[in-house]
């Protein structure tokens, strides 16, 4: 072999071990497992449709969720055959909330049937919404919010299970994911509701994506409203994409934050895959599992 074969042999190996080596990554990338279990996650399944519900499932089994969240009562005994929970139940959805006297008995009513089925299955959370202000004034919307989650908060302390309260961006229009009009915009102003309550069973879910747009200074608020924080969402902003580097949220000191202050629940991913689903899955685990 002379000079010149040998160099070309040399770099045809090196290419394809170079390739190997990405072909590896990449499959790493796209199974990558949960390992550390500071950070207990869970993934939303609107977000990932058109995905069948059962291939989701899977696939949370595969990169090392606990939970598939915000689901029907009916899927539950899919999730305990898989190993899986729910780390927060669907209720009356945001539309309507208890920002308003006369919406309160209906979002009671289906509070109370979702709160029966996470206390049988152990489901620990259920989310609850103010609802549209539809020109109801912050203070108004505060008292009768206060007034109305005092009604159902005794059955969800019987039960066992945590009322959380979302807050919602209304900064951003609804093509981009947000909720124009929506009352509890403001993380402070969630908590306020929470701290008026005075219940270990009434707390906030701490939507990262809204947080960033509407406060900033996620870190600091996790810090200042730990005690409040029920469950946590993530997706990117803007654009509600994947938590990566294509966007402004620097993910991992966040989650370090949440290990911090003592956070023990869950922190579902919401992100809407701009790409491969699964392998932006796996990508966000391993962003969060620090």
């Amino acid at each position: 072999m002379n000079r010149r074969s040998a160099i070309r042999n040399m770099t045809s190996v090196a290419a394809g071990v170079t390739l190997a080596t990405a072909s590896r990554s990449l499959a790493q990338e796209e199974l990558y497992r949960a390992k550390n279990g500071r950070i207990r996650q869970s993934v939303v399944p609107w977000c990932f449709k058109p995905m069948p519900f059962a291939e989701l499932t899977k696939h949370a089994v595969a990169v090392g969720l606990s939970s598939v969240e915000l689901c029907p009562p009916s899927e539950w005994p899919r999730l305990k055959a898989l190993g899986l929970t729910c780390a927060i139940a669907s209720s009356h959805g945001f539309a309507k909330g208890f920002a308003h006297p006369e919406e309160q008995p209906e979002c009671i009513e289906k509070l109370r049937t979702v709160i029966d089925a996470a206390s049988e299955f152990g489901c620990p959370n259920v989310i609850t919404f103010s609802g549209f202000a539809r020109g109801l004034t912050k203070e108004d919307g505060l008292k009768n919010m206060v007034e109305g989650f005092k009604k159902i908060l005794p059955y969800a302390e019987e039960k066992k299970v945590t009322l959380c309260l979302e807050m919602l961006n209304s900064r951003v229009d609804v093509e981009m994911k947000g909720h124009p009009d929506y009352l509890a915009d403001d993380i402070d102003y969630a908590v306020e509701v929470c701290k008026q309550i005075g219940s270990e069973r009434m707390k906030v879910l701490f939507d990262i994506y809204h947080v960033q747009i509407m406060n900033g200074d996620v870190i600091s608020r996790i810090k200042q409203h730990a005690p409040y924080i029920g469950h946590v969402h993530t997706a990117g902003v803007p654009g509600r994409g994947e938590i990566d580097d294509t966007q402004e949220i620097n993910y991992p000191p966040i989650m370090q934050a949440l290990v911090n202050v003592g956070y023990t629940g869950f922190v579902g991913q919401e992100f809407i895959p701009m790409r491969d689903p699964v392998q932006s899955l796996a990508q966000s685990v391993r962003i969060c599992d620090v």
